[in-house]
């Protein structure tokens, strides 16, 4: 008999009007664009291929815009999970990206992540540790289940490279776009499988550990 398998979906919010212009952190009253919406809905017909068993969510207002169009598509609620939470970037929170390149410590960030902490903010390593224990409290909720958590970029992409063994040094090199399906499956007894990282597009119906 297969062990028990429970199988993660990370999703990252929609767009909003200021990706890929400011870094917007946990900054309040930030909402999805017409984009984003666009790309919310497409993804929550893509996850009604598969078995979801529960919906969490960070509790910024993207993510639960981009949550609740799968919640509408599937019926179910959507649980609030601070441990799904943007990092937290402090003091360079809304400032343009353009401006913080130019910043030393941008370097710091692009090369060795795992040795910053943003000024009044969280490390890099202090937010993949609260990934790791919130989709482990999510597992130990839903053993067996298919599980959606809706989350943001660097969240996901560490705790993505954590479960393919990969230095918090190097998880900049995974890529995650908005409204993109990462997939990790967790078999009792076993390390994590990844599934699928950033997926846009392909049917999510055939998703299996191999």
């Amino acid at each position: 008999m297969s062990p028990e398998t429970t199988t993660l979906l990370l999703v990252r919010h929609g767009q909003t009007p200021t990706t890929g212009q400011l870094l917007p952190g946990r900054a309040p009253g930030l909402h999805l664009s017409e984009a984003g919406r666009e790309q919310a809905a497409r993804v929550a017909q893509r996850l009604t291929e598969l078995p979801v068993t529960a919906l969490y969510s960070s509790p910024l207002e993207r993510t639960r815009e981009t949550a609740q169009a799968t919640a509408d598509a599937t019926g179910l609620s959507v649980i609030e999970d601070q441990g799904l939470l943007e990092l937290d970037v402090g003091e360079w929170t809304g400032q343009k990206l353009a401006d913080l390149a130019r910043k030393a410590e941008w370097q710091t960030i692009q090369h060795e992540p795992a040795s910053f902490t943003f000024p009044g903010g969280e490390s890099f390593q202090h937010m993949l540790d609260r990934m790791i224990d919130a989709l482990a409290r999510i597992r130990t909720a839903h053993p067996g289940g298919t599980v959606v958590c809706f989350s943001h970029a660097d969240p996901i992409r560490a705790v993505v490279a954590h479960e393919m063994g990969t230095p918090l040094n190097k998880f900049q090199r995974l890529s995650v776009g908005p409204c993109s399906v990462s997939a990790v499956a967790y078999p009792q007894g076993h390390d994590p499988v990844v599934l699928t990282v950033n997926s846009t597009q392909d049917s999510l119906a055939a998703l299996t550990a191999h």
